[in-house]
């Protein structure tokens, strides 16, 4: 495939052309991953990203609107790739803000509920006591750890809209129940 132009293998890779694909990786891999690591010191990271930058070539090729400049199609791998880049460091970041927090199951009564007793007055105590328990286990979490509506939703293994209801559901409950 000598002579041949990245912008036409592109083409034939559009077609399912499967020698095609396997040339413009020989091509343009070592050059792609040079320029990640410029911008990446994460080997792993940056091969992760190079693997979904070709497959995304593989399935998105038919999209390639290629033009007569020698270099575009290599600009529309350098796009593919710089933007699963920037996905991947998103990813990382989102990760990184959310903390595992591990599930342990309670088998005798938690610190922050002989806290609960001790510090609240009686009115509130009860009213506390009468919520069902999956909206006490958010309520605790929310105010008495001060988890976030994410850190909860991590820590009870629920999604974040359920925390935000049920949350709204305890505090319409204890509004009631105290007034």
């Amino acid at each position: 495939m000598n002579g041949v132009t990245e912008a036409e293998l592109v083409r034939r890779v559009a077609d399912g052309d499967r020698a095609a694909f396997d040339e413009l990786y020989r091509r343009t891999a070592p050059w792609l991953a040079v320029r990640l690591r410029r911008r990446c010191a994460d080997d792993d990271l940056v091969a992760d990203v190079l693997q979904e930058t070709y497959l995304a070539v593989w399935r998105a090729a038919g999209s390639y609107a290629g033009s007569v400049t020698e270099g575009s199609a290599v600009g529309w791998l350098w796009t593919i790739a710089a933007n699963r880049l920037v996905d991947a460091f998103r990813r990382r970041a989102r990760q990184e803000r959310v903390p595992a927090v591990p599930l342990v199951p309670r088998t005798a009564p938690a610190a922050e509920d002989e806290v609960m007793a001790t510090r609240v007055d009686q009115d509130l105590e009860q009213a506390l006591l009468r919520l069902p328990p999956e909206l006490r286990q958010v309520l605790q979490a929310m105010v008495l750890d001060g988890l976030s509506v994410r850190q909860t939703s991590v820590l009870l293994g629920m999604p974040e809209g359920t925390v935000k209801t049920r949350a709204r559901r305890a505090r319409i409950a204890l509004r009631e129940a105290l007034s």
